[in-house]
């Protein structure tokens, strides 16, 4: 069955970040559809792929999955083993706690530090509201890999608890956010993959622009 994974912008899109960064790092083989954000034509394009209307979505065959999470589940169960999670039992549900929070929450940190690869540190613009979102993010990592040690916050297998955590290193990175020991670690270990090396050559060659991810 065909593969299809659409996904948004890659400079900006960090929900599409997500599933797309474990299906290329797990070697599962999908084409790749790209629409472009905040554009005339977007709705008319999304609304072919998307029931929600929104990227990311997964085709496979004659199934339809959205969301971001959902999508990275059903990767993991389709084609990774459950290999996703961590196997032991208690891990795995701190893992999923965390990656659910980090799906539903942090929205100050969302709002006013958008994904934007292209973004070049600048003094920092943000409130007390998203230090505290940043100050929690860094909380669960010291938590997650003080339980089995790193480089990824399960141990030494990068799993759909990092995947939905690398828009949020990507975010820190832009805006120069001052991160801990444990964090600066992560950070460079997200960026060291080969998958995440691919898009964020990709998000620098786009040429699009945002307007209101460029503010």
């Amino acid at each position: 069955m065909a593969t299809t994974l659409v996904i948004g912008n890659k400079n900006y899109s960090s929900w599409s970040l997500r599933p797309w960064l474990l299906l290329r790092h797990h070697g599962v083989a999908f084409d790749e559809v790209r629409l472009l954000l905040d554009t005339p034509g977007f709705a008319a394009q999304v609304a072919r792929w998307s029931p929600s209307h929104r990227v990311p979505v997964l085709h496979h065959g004659d199934l339809v999955v959205w969301d971001s999470l959902a999508i990275c589940e059903y990767v993991n169960e389709r084609w990774l083993d459950g290999k996703g999670w961590p196997a032991d039992i208690g891990l795995r549900a701190v893992a999923r706690s965390a990656a659910a929070e980090m799906h539903s929450g942090f929205s100050a940190l969302r709002s006013q530090l958008p994904m934007n690869l292209r973004r070049q540190p600048r003094l920092p613009h943000w409130d007390a509201h998203a230090d505290a979102d940043i100050a929690r993010v860094q909380q669960l990592w010291r938590d997650l890999r003080s339980r089995h040690g790193g480089p990824y916050l399960c141990g030494d297998h990068f799993g759909i608890v990092d995947a939905m955590f690398a828009p949020v290193c990507a975010r820190l990175r832009s805006y120069g956010v001052p991160l801990d020991a444990t964090g600066t670690a992560y950070l460079h270990a997200i960026f060291a993959l080969p998958a995440m090396k691919e898009w964020e050559t990709a998000a620098l060659a786009e040429t699009e622009r945002v307007a209101s991810d460029e503010a």
